[in-house]
C-alpha cells in the first residue's frame, strides 16, 4: 500500500511542529487531514503536496 496514513503525532514530527500546532492547523482546515473516530489522520501524499503548495505560495 503506497498511501501511508499518519497520526497527528507523526505529522507533527514530520513537519517539526508541536502536536498542538498541528492540531490547530488541521482543525482550521489549513492542514489536509480527516478524522477517524475523533482522531486526526493524514495521508502522507496529501501532506507532501501541501508542503509543495506552501513553498509555491512563499515564492510569490
Amino acid at each position: 500500500m503506497s498511501d501511508q496514513i499518519l497520526t497527528l503525532k507523526e505529522v507533527a514530527e514530520y513537519l517539526k511542529l508541536a502536536e498542538k500546532t498541528a492540531y490547530k492547523l488541521a482543525a482550521a482546515g489549513k492542514l489536509p487531514g480527516f478524522k477517524v473516530g475523533g482522531s486526526w489522520r493524514f495521508k502522507r501524499e496529501d501532506i507532501e503536496y501541501w508542503i509543495e503548495e506552501q513553498k509555491n505560495l512563499s515564492k510569490g
